[in-house]
Order: C-alpha cells, then sequence, then structure tokens
C-alpha cells in the first residue's frame, strides 16, 4: 500500500483529480480497487540490456517458464537464438542455448508455455525448422521430434496450449499442413487428423478454448472455403460453419460463457478495429451458430461479465464505430452507449478485460482519445481519466490486465508515449518513470508477466528497443 499512498500526490499532478462535465469522477461512488494483491515495487522499470524479438499478435513473442521469461534475442554474433530472463540484468538475463552454431541462428518463434514446458518452432542444422521445447534450463532445451523427416523441417506454428498439452499446425510429406499436438516427448508427438485427406494442406489456425471446454480452430478446404471447425482434442473434428474463403473471419474467436461468439465476413486478416463489414454469429457446443446482426464495420472484441462487447458500426454506409453488447440473442444485441453522437463515431479499440470492466481506448469528440472503461450497460460507461486534459489525446494503446493490474502506453505532453500502470481505479494510476526522457516516445508493448517481474518491449532515447522488467509483488512483498 506505500507504493500507491506514496504517488497519490504525482496522479494528480499527471492526470487532472478535479471533476468536469462529461469526465469520471477521481473515485467512483462505492468503488475500489479491483484487485488488490500485486502492486509495483517501483515506479522504474530496469533495462535489461537485450532486444526482444516482436511477432503478429497471432504469434506469441514471449513466454513464462520456470526460469524466468523466454524469448528470442539476436546478439550480434549467435544469430537470433532462446533467450531467458529472471527479470535481472548481466548474469540474469542470459542465452538459454545455441540451437544453430554461427550467425545465422536458429530463429525461435512462436513460444507457447504449457505447463512446466515452453516450446518453441526453431531451425536446426540437421533437419531444418522444427519443434523443440525447453523446461528453462540449457541441458532441458532440446528439439521434440522431426515430423518432416531429413533436412526439410516441417515447420510448426499455431501454437496452443489445451488440455495440458500442445497443439500446432505441421506439416509432412504425407499428410501435408495438418493439426498435430504433443507431450513434450518424440513418442507424444503425433497428428491429430489429416482434415484434407492427402499432401493437400487443411492448414489449421486461430486456435481459441471455448467455454464449453472444446477446442475451436479455422481451416481451409480446396482453396475454396474457410471452416470453423471443434473438437474435443482427439481425431473426428466437426464442422460448425463454413463461409467462402474471401469473406473469411475477419476477427477473433472469442468465447463466454459456452458460447463462441465470431465475425464472418470483410475478408481475410486478424482482428483489430477498423475492419470490413461482418456479421456477428455465435454458436454454443458446436450447435449451427445463430446471426445476431450485420455491421458496416467490425473491431475489437471481449467477453466482459457474461456478455459479449465489441465494436462496431451498424450500417454500411456509416463509419459510426460505437461500443456495442450482445448475450448472445438478437434481441440482446444492442448498442451500449453512444459515445459521439453522429456520424463519426468515437471508435472504441485496444480492449482489455480487468475485473467486470473493459477497459479500451475512444473520442468522444471533446476529450480526445483517452481511457474509457465500461461493465456493458451506459450508466457504468465512463471516460477514466482525461490523461491529456482538454481535446487533446493521450493515445493509449497495448492495454493488458496482468494480476489485478492495468499496463498500457500513454503519452502526454512533453512526455511521448510511455508505460502506465493502475489498478482500475483512475485515482491510482500512474505513469511509470519515462524510458525515453522528454517528448521522444518509448512506445512500450508486449507486457507479460513471469515470476514476480512484469516484462516489455519499449525504445530508449536513441530509438532503440530493448526488453524492460518492472518487479511486481503483492503488496506489502516488496524489498525494503
Amino acid at each position: 500500500m506505500g507504493y500507491r499512498r506514496r504517488f497519490l500526490g504525482v496522479v494528480c499532478l499527471l492526470v487532472s483529480c478535479s471533476s468536469a462535465p462529461g469526465s469520471s469522477e477521481p473515485t467512483r461512488e462505492g468503488s475500489s480497487p479491483l484487485v488488490k494483491t500485486w502492486a509495483p515495487c517501483s515506479r522504474t522499470a530496469v533495462s535489461l540490456g537485450v532486444t526482444a524479438l516482436e511477432e503478429t499478435p497471432y504469434s506469441p513473442p514471449l513466454a513464462s517458464s520456470a526460469a524466468g521469461l523466454m524469448f528470442s534475442v539476436d546478439d550480434g554474433v549467435r544469430g537470433r537464438e532462446p533467450w531467458v530472463s529472471n527479470g535481472v540484468p548481466s548474469a540474469g538475463t542470459r542465452l538459454l542455448k545455441d540451437l544453430f552454431p554461427g550467425v545465422e541462428g536458429s530463429d525461435p518463434r512462436w513460444f507457447t508455455q504449457v505447463g512446466n514446458q515452453v516450446f518453441f518452432a526453431a531451425t536446426d542444422p540437421v533437419v531444418g525448422r522444427e519443434l523443440f521445447v525447453s523446461d528453462g534450463t540449457s541441458e532441458g532445451t532440446r528439439r521434440v521430434k522431426d515430423i518432416w523427416p531429413g533436412a526439410v523441417g516441417s515447420f510448426p506454428n499455431e501454437l496452443f496450449a489445451f488440455k495440458g498439452l500442445l497443439y500446432f499446425t505441421a506439416g509432412d510429406p504425407v499428410h501435408g499442413r495438418e493439426l498435430w499436438r504433443s507431450d513434450g516427448t518424440s513418442a507424444g508427438t503425433v497428428l491429430v487428423e489429416d482434415l484434407e485427406v492427402g499432401p493437400e494442406d487443411s492448414s489449421p489456425y486461430r486456435f481459441t478454448q471455448g467455454g464449453d471446454d472444446a477446442l475451436y480452430f479455422l481451416r481451409t478446404e480446396r482453396g475454396i472455403f474457410t471452416l470453423l471447425m471443434r473438437t474435443e482434442g482427439g481425431p473426428g473434428a466437426v464442422e460448425v460453419f463454413r463461409t467462402p474463403i474471401d469473406q473469411g473471419f475477419p476477427s477473433p474467436l472469442t468465447p463466454v460463457g459456452r458460447k463462441l461468439f465470431f465475425f464472418e465476413g470483410g475478408g481475410h486478416g486478424g482482428g483489430g478495429s477498423h475492419g470490413k463489414s461482418g456479421t456477428l454469429m455465435a454458436t454454443e457446443a458446436g450447435a449451427p451458430p445463430v446471426v445476431l446482426g450485420h455491421f458496416g464495420m467490425t473491431g475489437d472484441l471481449a467477453a466482459v461479465g457474461g456478455r459479449l462487447l465489441f465494436s462496431a458500426s451498424p450500417h454500411m454506409v456509416t463509419e459510426d464505430m460505437e461500443l456495442w453488447r450482445s448475450d448472445g440473442t438478437v434481441v440482446g444485441t444492442t448498442l451500449v452507449e453512444d459515445l459521439r453522437p453522429g456520424p463519426e463515431g468515437s471508435y472504441p479499440e485496444h480492449f482489455a478485460v480487468l475485473g467486470t470492466q473493459l477497459f479500451f481506448a475512444a473520442d468522444d469528440g471533446i476529450h480526445g482519445v483517452e481511457p474509457w472503461d465500461s461493465d456493458g450497460t451506459e450508466p457504468r460507461t465512463r471516460l477514466f481519466g482525461d490523461l491529456e486534459a482538454g481535446a487533446g489525446s493521450s493515445f493509449p494503446d497495448a492495454l493488458r490486465t496482468l494480476e489485478g493490474l492495468l499496463f498500457f502506453s500513454a503519452s502526454i505532453r512533453n512526455r511521448g508515449s510511455e508505460p502506465w500502470v493502475g489498478d482500475g481505479v483512475r485515482i491510482s494510476t500512474v505513469a511509470l518513470t519515462e524510458i525515453a526522457p522528454g517528448p521522444r516516445s518509448s512506445n512500450p508493448k508486449n507486457f507479460m508477466r513471469s515470476q514476480d517481474y512484469v516484462f516489455f518491449t519499449a525504445e530508449d532515447a536513441s530509438g532503440v528497443r530493448g526488453l524492460y522488467s518492472l518487479l511486481v509483488r503483492p503488496d506489502g512483498d516488496c524489498p525494503r
């Protein structure tokens, strides 16, 4: 608690603590932090002196392990190889193993924690690109299996933890790119099912665990259709829905309770705000999907308090992106609040859920792009903080919740985009010490916790992106 008391005065300097029309109050009536357990031990993150690889939203660049955070680094001598950090610079942040000796490197990617192991794909100098596993030690870091015999490599990707096993996509000369799973042993690494029989690829991707405890994923069929599939983890995956491949699923599959929501239409690509038009649909336990509504533009989705909250515009002819909710029925799919009345839209994006609240960035046309929060009802949808007071914008980005704390990037006058942290209450949300002092931005992102540290990447004053750590412990348990 000492950390929070010590910086309340700082917050009032960085974030206006006075009430203003249309702004949220410094504290909410009857409110308390959503989760009080964990707190930062300092406002200053420590540089670990290395640059971690960054990847696409569906390809995790960092993973927690028993030894600390695992990630990929090119130190300029051994090429890109797996590294591990316990949050401490120098000896605490080290090369895990040189898998491909020489300057070329093994280029490890898709770090994915499954129990006490971390799986990843890497290039072996003899057998090509295959599946690897590590327990966080050099001795325990090894190739799992030569799935495509010889030097070609099976090129594993889409790594995903499900029911204590790793599920992933890999190729072999007989089955093409299909669904595999692994327990970390060669004998336990097996083809689950040849979905597109023969050497043709079904290329499963976007694995998601549903609230019904089943595994959902997308796959292609003959290059013509994209299929939504459901499996209990073994062979016999069942088709739930299909759409022409040029329509696709423009946003993530999002479980809410036993229902799985998704947008169909709008073309290929990942999720994110400002997407193309789409049809909101929901399936329960693999039943035929129900059409919930057609939207002109589609954006982020999140499960909050047993409902889906999502960003969309209601018509094809407008870009009025606002916050919507759905309980899985047509009548229960409604606008939460028109944050920016008129045709322009507030464009809610960068969703992160803390407790029963959704945090996001939006522009109401008065305060600029600022952080908001909502429980899915109009009375509880509020401006969280006008960080850049007035019509200017703080442009909150990279929102992530970890151990009851909200981490994000925001920019205020003469500071640039820097890391912030809070516990879900405006008055105890503070900026961390600048990583790039002055108006230059450090643009922090990829927040992830491993053991007692929150790690993230950011740019220093010279523009070099590096890995940083911040000690975070249960309240009262910080070093004195």
